[in-house]
């Protein structure tokens, strides 16, 4: 990771320079967190980037939201801070329209993901409720004691209930490690699922033991979602993690047995 810009002072440009972007092979995390092939999930990742602003032909300021949606198949991802750094280069750059700038985000990001991905241009009231919240069973509340801050999968039990269920399990109080300057990522967390109920208090250790795991979000969530499908078997099963921002960008992973896009929620911390 000697490449990456993260941890390093960097000139800051406002001419647009897309090879500030450093991509990231998924596979080497994969490997790690023994992630089979074929991928045993679907799902997407979805960046939202509060700070990107351009200049007109007249030289006027121009500011915008941006939402990248990147499939999970994509071979790799954009380091987080090589985004912030190349989203910052548009600054003092003129483009003709908003279409430019969405064609030239599209295809650099594109190039860098190894695989198409849907970027989005959004008004500042685009951006989200503030009020969005997980739906279901909040565990933060369970009277519990834990000791657990590495990844322990061996926290997964489950009830002894022959019901079959179907419910949505979250937490708040959800942190990992960034793996390269060691700062906090903080998110919350949710776990849906349909089979054999798990233990909701063994489900809230296992989240809370990787306090101190040094990962990258995306990596974090499939290790969530390959250990809950080995341990305890559902049917179906979703998770999704929407971190908190850093330097104006926040990472939402979402892995799901089932087809389909994520919600695009906010959350109040977000």
């Amino acid at each position: 990771m000697s490449s990456l810009p993260l941890g390093k002072e960097i000139e800051n440009t406002g001419n647009y320079t897309p090879s500030l972007l450093c991509a990231i092979e998924r596979r080497d995390a994969r490997d790690a967190a023994s992630v089979p092939e074929p991928l045993p999930f679907l799902g997407e990742d979805v960046w939202n980037c509060y700070e990107l602003t351009w200049l007109d032909t007249q030289g006027m300021p121009q500011i915008s939201g941006v939402r990248i949606q990147a499939p999970c198949s994509t071979p790799c991802i954009v380091e987080s801070k090589s985004l912030k750094l190349y989203l910052n280069s548009f600054a003092q750059t003129q483009f003709a329209s908003r279409s430019d700038v969405m064609n030239t985000l599209d295809s650099d990001l594109s190039v860098n993901f190894r695989a198409p991905v849907m970027v989005s241009l959004l008004g500042l009231d685009q951006l989200g409720n503030a009020a969005d919240q997980f739906p279901g069973i909040c565990l933060d509340e369970l009277d519990i004691a834990t000791h657990y801050y590495d990844v322990n999968s061996s926290l997964l039990t489950m009830d002894d209930s022959e019901v079959h269920v179907h419910e949505t399990l979250f937490t708040h109080l959800f942190r990992s490690i960034c793996p390269v300057t060691g700062q906090p990522d903080l998110a919350s967390v949710m776990v849906e699922y349909s089979g054999s109920p798990i233990n909701q208090a063994s489900l809230l250790k296992y989240l809370v033991s990787y306090r101190n795991h040094p990962a990258f979000h995306e990596a974090t969530i499939e290790q969530i979602f390959v250990d809950i499908k080995r341990i305890c078997q559902p049917d179906q099963l979703t998770v999704y993690g929407r971190f908190l921002r850093r330097g104006g960008i926040d990472i939402n992973p979402f892995r799901s047995t089932q087809d389909g896009a994520a919600s695009q929620i906010r959350l109040s911390r977000q």
